[in-house]
């Protein structure tokens, strides 16, 4: 589906289903996210990690213009998908100090950039591992039961939507750089061992009530600006070696969830398609309203993210709205936007 057709879909889903609803209560009753970086609203703030994203220019377009622990210059397509659903709030960093009292009954957000499937790929960066991310998020169920009761703790758990997003760290900051992953693992049998490790996630997640589960495919990694720099051996083109990689492994995620939807009763898992519509604005950036998509805005584009994306980072755009992506690893918000309208297309199942 092209972006104009897609672009009128999630518009007419906006202000036709959504906007009604979004203007009382929200669609759903809570919003539940794990996963890695690109949703990442500030635990690795509180954690001993070199990756982190709390200072400026990160946060520079943001509500406040203060950086948030978000890898972006302002929201996340996470922070878009919370106000489409008709929150007036985002889910709080489970880690963080707003994540106290009933502002946790609408949900929160257990994320932790650099974390993965793999919960190998946690431990090389001490981020919060995706076992650690259930182990908090059972602490939460804990805490919301003593809040609100059974009863609605369990409307709550049922009719939340849970959203996953990770892998990509599992192979652009582990496996393509670590020689004895690849000595033990070809690509395929990886992807097997982190499709693997999902399954027992959604399972878990199952059991503890969750019932609309949302999971996003990897993005093109071989064209994300680092990936570029780091793998395609001196080109400025995407690297197809590695985007073959993503596919190979998001065929068998929809093919894993496909078994886990057939296997648990009641159970809506929808797998939201990144890796298109990011492509789509990475190889036509003007139909999208973008005018760069090999650079990102951040310093020179070609390889900085955390650390390396700093105030004193020169080169670094004075408007990241004509950028696909704000850093080299992570979009930028507007682009963002574009992909909380395709996950609202998609994910319609998850709100009717």
């Amino acid at each position: 589906m092209g972006f104009g057709s897609s672009f009128w879909a999630a518009y007419f889903l906006l202000h036709v289903l959504v906007a009604p609803v979004a203007r009382g209560d929200p669609l759903v009753p809570a919003l539940i996210i794990f996963g890695d970086s690109v949703v990442d609203v500030g635990n690795n703030n509180n954690l001993t990690t070199l990756i982190k994203a709390n200072f400026l220019p990160y946060g520079r377009d943001f509500v406040n213009h203060r950086p948030t622990g978000r890898f972006c210059n302002g929201k996340l397509a996470t922070d878009f998908t919370a106000e489409y659903l008709g929150f007036t709030t985002y889910p709080p960093a489970y880690l963080s100090p707003d994540a106290t009292g009933r502002s946790i009954l609408t949900g929160a957000n257990f994320a932790s950039a650099a974390s993965g499937l793999f919960d190998g790929t946690a431990q090389l960066y001490s981020a919060i591992s995706l076992t650690r991310q259930m182990s908090y998020y059972r602490d939460y169920q804990t805490k919301v039961v003593n809040m609100a009761g059974k009863s609605r703790a369990d409307d709550i758990f049922s009719g939340a939507i849970h959203l996953l997003s990770a892998g990509s760290s599992d192979f652009i900051q582990n496996y393509y750089i670590n020689p004895v992953l690849r000595g033990l693992y070809s690509v395929d049998r990886f992807s097997d061992l982190l499709t693997s490790s999902y399954s027992s996630f959604i399972q878990n997640l199952y059991v503890l009530g969750a019932r609309r589960i949302g999971v996003t495919t990897l993005p093109p990694t071989g064209c994300l600006p680092a990936a570029i720099t780091l793998f395609g051996a001196g080109s400025n083109q995407c690297v197809e070696r590695l985007n073959q990689d993503a596919i190979l492994f998001n065929n068998k995620l929809n093919s894993t969830s496909r078994g886990l939807v057939n296997k648990l009763p009641g159970l809506k898992l929808v797998v939201f398609d990144i890796y298109q519509p990011l492509l789509n604005m990475i190889r036509k950036p003007d139909e999208s309203g973008f005018f760069e998509s090999r650079r990102a805005c951040c310093g020179t584009g070609t390889l900085e993210t955390s650390l390396l994306c700093n105030d004193r980072s020169v080169g670094t755009c004075s408007n990241a709205t004509g950028y696909v992506f704000w850093d080299a690893f992570h979009p930028s918000e507007a682009a963002n936007k574009i992909l909380a309208g395709d996950l609202l297309e998609q994910g319609f199942d998850l709100i009717s």
